[in-house]
């Protein structure tokens, strides 16, 4: 039996919360959205710490990068910038989209950033100097979501289109185009052992794909409404889904099976509205989740021995 509690609900944000990234320093993760400011958070403390930086406009992706001590931060003007935390100030700023950034990724051993928007482009940017190195399309319609492989020899785009899009790391060219959702995919995450990619769409299906062909090994109707995001438990054989129908749900990342729902159906203090990120917390195990009610909440979850 898992057992959950809610530890926290932090306030502070004024409108809803789209994008949530841990730092790269244990103890510490970032919130954004339709707000003025990234916020910082302490999750030992369980307590707000300083607005990170001012933003223009809304924030839909975060991404602390591994290979540079910096947070990128997507807006919805398609400007990303970059937060450098030893400097504690933004260092670069880009306008490489003309449309909303909705997610940041890193491939660590080659100290690039990239970009996913709504014009359906991915933009490269170099993590040394700064500059743009490589931009091509994706999709004809919004890149919502991407995902890198443990070995980083993949990247996974989610697409408006209905497809999951499987791109090279090397030289950036396209792998295979994977057609099994029914409507726009919303959400892509590998397994932390590189053998399956998940997928989970506006059809609420959470789709697992066999890496070695792409090949699917399983279509589960996870959810009632569209599935917002993936994420694996850093060290144990679990993950978590969270959901436009305001409930985030626990797997066995072993069977796929279906462990325990956190929702307000199911008598738990969870969110009002729909749920747009997880994050789980190396410091404290953790799992963090933020939603369009402008509420981050904190989540004690209790595994099987």
């Amino acid at each position: 039996m898992i057992e959950v509690k809610r530890v926290a609900a932090l306030h502070g944000h004024q409108n809803p919360v789209y994008a949530l990234e841990p730092s790269q320093k244990p103890g510490i993760f970032f919130s954004a959205g339709n707000d003025k400011g990234v916020v910082e958070w302490s999750s030992k403390r369980l307590e707000f710490i300083k607005v990170l930086t001012p933003v223009s406009s809304s924030v839909y992706a975060l991404h602390a990068a591994k290979s540079a001590p910096v947070l990128a931060i997507g807006e919805r003007s398609g400007k990303v910038s970059l937060f450098d935390f030893l400097e504690q100030r933004i260092v670069a700023s880009f306008n490489h989209h003309i449309k909303p950034v909705f997610s940041i990724t890193s491939i660590n051993h080659k100290k690039e950033l990239l970009g996913t928007s709504e014009d359906g482009m991915v933009s490269v940017v170099g993590l040394e100097n700064f500059n743009l190195l490589y931009k091509f399309n994706v999709s004809p319609l919004t890149v919502r979501s991407a995902a890198v492989s443990p070995d980083e020899k993949l990247i996974a785009f989610a697409c408006k289109d209905n497809l999951v899009r499987i791109y090279n790391s090397d030289d950036y060219s396209l792998l295979k185009e994977i057609n099994g959702h029914t409507h726009p995919v919303t959400s892509v995450q590998f397994s932390p052992d590189g053998t399956a990619l998940l997928s989970g769409g506006r059809d609420a299906q959470l789709k697992i794909w066999n890496t070695a062909d792409f090949s699917l090994k399983q279509s589960i109707p996870a959810h009632m409404f569209a599935i917002y995001d993936i994420k694996f438990h850093p060290l144990l054989p679990y993950f978590a889904t969270a959901s436009q129908d305001k409930s985030i749900k626990i797997w066995d990342s072993e069977t796929f099976k279906l462990k325990k729902i956190i929702s307000r159906e199911k008598g738990i203090e969870c969110h009002s509205h729909s749920i747009n990120k997880l994050g789980w917390d190396t410091e404290t195990g953790y799992l963090i989740s933020v939603s369009d009610d402008k509420v981050v909440m904190v989540w004690d979850i209790h595994f099987d021995a």
